[in-house]
């Protein structure tokens, strides 16, 4: 299973990755497990001071960028 995480304390680009993370795990018919990441302390924790950021099975994969449902696809394939 794969461990999804986004970063970000729920300002709408925050809603907007999780949205598209989730359509991109759904459409990659990955087994799967979605978490938002909002308190600032674990944010930090992975070495991450932009949101929103995805953290794919413990890596962190982007920072402080929206990326399209096609580009997250590739990063969590």
């Amino acid at each position: 299973m794969k461990k999804l995480q986004v970063l970000g304390p729920g300002c709408p680009k925050c809603i907007e990755l999780a949205k598209r993370t989730d359509e991109a795990a759904k459409a990659s018919g990955l087994d799967y497990e979605l978490e938002k990441v909002s308190e600032l302390n674990k944010i930090m924790s992975f070495g991450v001071f932009m949101t929103p950021a995805l953290v794919v099975d413990g890596e962190v994969k982007v920072v402080g960028k929206l990326p399209s449902v096609e580009e997250i696809k590739k990063m969590i394939g």
